[in-house]
């Protein structure tokens, strides 16, 4: 059970940092794109915002205490690298969550498990569209 929580709690903190970054980014991207990337990175952060809250209202319904502290992550003003970032985030998120379902089940937790794949599915749609948007700007 500690290992789960541990885990999520991890899940929520980078839930966090997407959170900040997508906001940030968003205030600071300049150049042709930027209208058009800051209305996508800031409605990227509702769906994190909502992974966070399952997040938190699950690791206390198991007993821990959420965390409430973000990652770090690189600061850019090069709309490129800004895409690139939350590329590899998205990509990372993905392969953590994965871990941490997987964990879920071997734990008995199939409502955590589902809940983590429907999470996936939204990580996996932010990489496809950051995929197009580093195709389109040269990536």
């Amino acid at each position: 059970m500690k290992e789960l929580i541990e885990g999520l709690n991890e899940d929520l903190e980078f839930e966090y940092t997407a959170i900040i970054q997508y906001i940030t980014y968003s205030a600071t991207i300049k150049g042709i794109s930027r209208i058009e990337l800051k209305e996508f990175f800031l409605d990227e952060v509702n769906d994190e915002l909502e992974h966070a809250k399952y997040l938190s209202h699950k690791i206390s319904a198991l007993g821990g205490t959420p965390s409430i502290k973000p990652r770090t992550f690189k600061i850019t003003e090069d709309v490129k690298e800004m895409v690139e970032e939350l590329l590899k985030a998205e990509e990372d998120t993905i392969e953590r969550y994965k871990r941490h379902s997987e964990l879920a089940e071997k734990l008995g937790y199939v409502d955590i498990k589902v809940q983590l794949e429907n999470i996936i599915l939204d990580e996996a749609k932010h990489r496809d569209e950051l995929k197009k948007i580093l195709e389109k700007i040269g990536g």
